[in-house]
C-alpha cells in the first residue's frame, strides 16, 4: 500500500488508525502494539494499575523523534495531544493539537524515519493494512 514514489499513503494508514480509533483506548494500543519494537525507548507508555497491579489499559503514551515529542493522553473517550519541539535539548514549543493533526504529523515523521529504517517502515506497513507485527 504504497504510492509509486515508493513512500506510504499518509493519508489511508490515518484513516486506517481513526478506523481503529473510534475508541481512543483501541487507538492508543494499536499505536504501541505497531510501533514498540521499531521505536524501542523512543515509544514510552504509562499502563492503568499501580506499582503491583499493572494493566494492559494504556493511558498515555510517549513518542520521541529527533526534536519532536508526541504526547497523548487518554482522558475518558477523549485523546489528548501535544507535540512539542526542542533544540538543543530544551523544549522550545509545545502545541495542543487535535487527534488528527496529532495523527498525521506523526505519521509523516515516520514516514520520513521509515526511509532508513526497516523496522518503522515494516510498522507503518502494518498500521496501512491491518497487521498485526
Amino acid at each position: 500500500m504504497t504510492d509509486t514514489g515508493g513512500s506510504f499513503d499518509l493519508e489511508l494508514a490515518a484513516a486506517q488508525l481513526r478506523a481503529d480509533g473510534s475508541d481512543v483506548r483501541i487507538l492508543v494500543k494499536v499505536l504501541v502494539d505497531q510501533l514498540s519494537d521499531a521505536l524501542g525507548t523512543r515509544l514510552g507508555v504509562e499502563r492503568a494499575g499501580g506499582r503491583f497491579r499493572r494493566s494492559d489499559e494504556i493511558r498515555s503514551l510517549t513518542i520521541t523523534m529527533e526534536d519532536d515529542q508526541f504526547d497523548a493522553v487518554v482522558d475518558g473517550p477523549v485523546l489528548r495531544c501535544t507535540i512539542g519541539h526542542s533544540s538543543g535539548g530544551i523544549r522550545i514549543r509545545s502545541e495542543k493539537v487535535d487527534m488528527d493533526t496529532w495523527l498525521n504529523r506523526l505519521l509523516a515523521v515516520l514516514q520520513a524515519e521509515a526511509d532508513h529504517s526497516q523496522a518503522v517502515r515494516q510498522a507503518l506497513e502494518n498500521i496501512v493494512i491491518g497487521g498485526n507485527g
